[in-house]
């Protein structure tokens, strides 16, 4: 049994702060500003000037995507082409019998050369391997001869595809990044899973919501990560989402829910230049709508009709207006009480959908960490979008006024798994009358993502029954200034009452605990 004594930040309904928080054998059974003469007997945890807060949740991850770009080569800080082939350099030097290398993050926006690095420059820094440099944005990548001779056959009457620059987005990205991860072995993707739950254990994370189904033969990513979900044994949750229009992909498995990006997505995004538009963008054209009402709404109907949440991709506002009349369409079909269904990222919304999503209680994992990115700043933003429509990016307040539940996400690998950024750029956003509270930051990490799961009965607040899922924090994050935020550490990860334990080990043990497993997924 243990006490902790501090700023308790409880993250309840009325967001009331404490001062004890007992334990006892993973479950909290007290909490107050009194500590009654019965828990006397417990160890006493003093916080100091630190905060016990509930763990974070990350509502909107590629999981098996991160963890294959995190065992990679990171160029995202990079400022220039010619540093990423330098970087690429090292990498492949140390690279050993790898046959393919992955990189991540390049950006044409942050680097000096304004473009992204081309397959000649490539091709002098890693000539007989092949290598896959992923975009920021995770809808586009640049490959080297080696990897385009080896995939040209299946790409060339794809659109997205620039054999010149060996830039591929669009479908063409897509068909690569299947290539890719049809190449790893399971074992190696499960080393690979255990070791980014580790990472992301170290940033405050207990609970990961993960879109899956890029590629594998036999969505054999979404079985290994509900397989994975069941092997741990350290508290750390993982909830799955297979990325598929067809229900049966979900039910087989007994996943009771579906969606995320790829198959699910309505439209691209931003940095590619193809997230669909009501209006045309400054320099032309109006982005990709992957697919036409009719598709979209027989989707809904049926994954609504079977019983299962419903996820989806829309970035721009044509894609928002998509998903909001089909989600509608299939709740007037079949209504539902508490179904959660949610549209994941939600750039630019409309005033029509937003009232549609007032309406029929749809809510939106977001991502904040996409406010002032470095990767797509607002100076690129406005030069295809014009001023007007960038002010109106991501606003979270307005959601929060019109009663929407909002949680928060990385899109890892798109940006890093790191909450205080989520609830740092919530309160900085620049756009000020976007800006929310502390308290409504923090329940949009913490309990609003496990509401986002069906979870928040058994956690997301800390409060009297609950399971204790539980970060110490470096400071009090409603005592400092706004601008301090960012400054912010997780000391400490608990779940279940324990300090994190690392969820690397033997492969085979973890598979075969996660076989006879009930944990949920």
């Amino acid at each position: 049994m243990k006490c902790y004594k501090g700023a308790i930040l409880s993250v309840n309904q009325g967001d009331e702060v404490f001062k004890y928080l007992v334990e006892d054998k993973g479950i909290i059974v007290y909490v107050g500003n009194d500590l009654p003469q019965r828990y006397a007997c417990a160890e006493i945890i003093d916080l100091g000037e630190k905060a016990l807060a509930p763990s974070f949740v990350d509502t909107h991850q590629h999981f098996a995507s991160f963890s294959i770009f995190h065992a990679g080569l990171n160029v995202m800080d990079a400022g220039s082409n010619e540093e990423i082939s330098g970087m690429v350099a090292d990498f492949y030097a140390r690279s050993g019998n790898a046959k393919t290398l992955i990189a991540f993050g390049a950006s044409p926006y942050s680097v000096r050369e304004r473009r992204l690095i081309s397959r000649e420059e490539l091709d002098k820094v890693c000539p007989d391997k092949e290598i896959m440099v992923v975009k920021y944005d995770g809808h586009a990548c640049i490959v080297n001869s080696k990897l385009l001779q080896k995939i040209d056959g299946k790409v060339r009457s794809l659109r997205g595809y620039h054999p010149d620059t060996g830039e591929m987005n669009q479908e063409a990205f897509f068909k690569v990044s299947d290539y890719i991860t049809g190449s790893l072995s399971v074992v190696d993707l499960f080393s690979k899973m255990q070791a980014a739950a580790d990472y992301e254990a170290s940033m405050g994370i207990g609970m990961v919501h993960t879109v899956s189904g890029v590629g594998f033969v036999a969505n054999l990513d979404i079985t290994t990560e509900k397989l994975f979900a069941k092997s741990l044994d350290n508290g750390f949750q993982v909830r799955v989402f297979p990325q598929s229009m067809d229900v049966g992909v979900a039910t087989s498995r007994k996943l009771p829910r579906i969606g995320g990006c790829f198959e699910c997505a309505l439209d691209g995004c931003f940095g590619s230049h193809d997230a669909a538009m009501n209006e045309p963008y400054l320099d032309g054209g109006d982005g990709v709508l992957y697919y036409d009402d009719e598709k979209v709404t027989e989707f809904c109907i049926k994954a609504n009709r079977a019983g299962l949440q419903i996820e989806m991709h829309a970035i721009g506002d044509k894609a928002f207006d998509q998903a909001t009349r089909c989600l509608k369409a299939a709740l007037d079909d079949f209504p539902r009480e508490d179904h959660r269904h949610g549209i994941i990222h939600d750039c630019l919304p409309t005033e029509e959908g937003i009232r549609i999503c007032r309406d029929y209680h749809i809510q939106m994992p977001v991502q904040s960490a996409f406010i002032n990115w470095k990767q797509e700043p607002d100076e690129y933003l406005e030069s295809i979008m014009g001023a007007e429509r960038t002010s109106r990016l991501n606003p979270v307040k307005t959601f929060l006024d019109n009663g929407i539940v909002v949680s928060l996400g990385s899109d890892a690998p798109c940006t890093s798994p790191d909450p205080i950024v989520w609830i740092d750029r919530c309160v900085n956003n620049p756009v000020v009358s976007e800006r929310v509270t502390v308290q409504d930051a923090l329940r949009m990490a913490t309990y609003n993502g496990c509401y986002a799961s069906f979870d928040e009965k058994e956690r997301g607040s800390l409060e009297e029954g609950k399971i204790a899922d539980m970060v110490i924090l470096s400071a009090n994050p409603y005592e400092i200034p706004s601008e301090a935020i960012k400054e912010l550490r997780v000391e400490s990860l608990i779940l279940s009452g324990e300090p994190y334990r690392s969820a690397s080990g033997s492969v085979l043990k973890a598979v075969f605990r996660g076989i006879s497993s009930k944990n949920r997924f």
